[in-house]
């Protein structure tokens, strides 16, 4: 009996119930509509992560966190005028270290014009003032950001961000921090970098040579090299320089393989290098960020460290030179680095 009237009530209903066919073709709408979504920050982040990687050749890569999703979908972004100032911090170590040091500090300077890019190294040993902690070496500032047990490296860009902005007077508009581990993976996946090294270097960690001149490196032997600093003339100042060529390298062959233009190898690549990468673009939209460092590519890049000068005491640190410094940080901010590097040559680093 109440079956009988189950049925009888479900049959008077109906007609009363929507059909099948537009809930599920709607459904199906929306289910391709996140997979491209997804899809496409998968790709905007590792189009990144190439771009920072190319630009800077810091010593690690790791990709990022996803972006909102507001800034890789929906109508082209406006590209952004004027000069951009991008801070790359290379981290050492793995991400869940408990002390976080930065290795390596880059400004890519993206003049204007967009005729070239700048690549500026800040030596991490640059004493320099972070704001509740002192005087100290600029590569303690991702640390003392980052903060323990288990380091935030946002947190820790931010006050590097913070202490590079106040030392140069540069607005930073965009930046990210890396780590060692992917750089080996990213070196394999792009097929090695080429390199050309002015002298002979010999890793105090694994004895490996590198010789003078061009040579191309895997995964294993990028890291090893982009962390060598003893043993050579100037010290850090030299491992500087030598990322300031691996950079040169690298750009070069993602250029040659079309890597960013190519939405398999993206996609392949973001599967091979893993997740991690703290990015931070600012007022600046991911792609339109993208978009004017490419513009930047078409001729080599210019590399120089920023003007020091060595002090022993209180412990072995560098300072600003005083005769140097204060017109190329006035040309920096001036967006006036051409003219200051055609000034200086002696201070350009010879990237081939």
């Amino acid at each position: 009996m109440i079956e009988d009237d189950l049925r009888a009530a479900f049959a008077r209903h109906e007609t009363l119930t929507p059909p099948t066919g537009p809930v599920r073709s709607a459904i199906e709408r929306s289910v391709v509509r996140r997979r491209r979504r997804r899809f496409r920050l998968r790709l905007g982040g590792t189009a990144l992560a190439l771009v920072v990687a190319a630009l800077v050749g810091v010593p690690a890569f790791t990709p990022d966190r996803p972006a909102p999703a507001e800034l890789l979908v929906g109508p082209a972004p406006s590209k952004p005028t004027g000069a951009l100032n991008v801070l790359l911090v290379g981290a050492d170590g793995p991400a869940d270290r408990p002390y976080r040091f930065a290795d390596s500090v880059l400004l890519v300077h993206i003049p204007a014009d967009r005729s070239r890019l700048y690549l500026v190294s800040l030596p991490r040993d640059l004493e320099v003032s972070i704001p509740g902690h002192g005087r100290n070496k600029l590569n303690a500032s991702l640390s003392f950001g980052a903060g323990t047990p288990r380091p935030d490296l946002a947190r820790g860009y931010a006050l590097t961000r913070r202490v590079v902005s106040d030392t140069t007077g540069v607005r930073i508009d965009a930046g990210a921090v890396l780590t060692y581990p992917a750089l080996r993976k990213l070196a394999d996946a792009v097929g090695g970098v080429p390199v050309c090294l002015p002298a002979e270097v010999r890793s105090v960690h694994t004895r490996r040579v590198f010789p003078a001149g061009c040579q191309q490196l895997d995964g294993a032997a990028s890291v090893d090299l982009l962390r060598q600093r003893y043993g050579m003339p100037d010290g850090s100042l030299d491992r500087d320089r030598n990322a300031q060529r691996y950079a040169a390298g690298l750009l070069r062959r993602v250029d040659e393989r079309g890597v960013l233009t190519n939405p398999v190898l993206l996609s392949t690549l973001l599967r091979q290098v893993g997740t991690g990468l703290v990015t931070e673009t600012g007022e600046t939209s991911l792609p339109a960020l993208l978009a004017v460092a490419a513009q930047g590519t078409g001729a080599p890049p210019v590399a120089v460290v920023l003007p020091v000068k060595y002090v022993e005491k209180p412990s072995y640190r560098f300072r600003l030179d005083p005769t140097l410094s204060p017109g190329f940080l006035t040309a920096l901010r001036d967006d006036r680095l051409g003219e200051w590097t055609a000034a200086h040559p002696d201070r350009v680093t010879g990237l081939e």
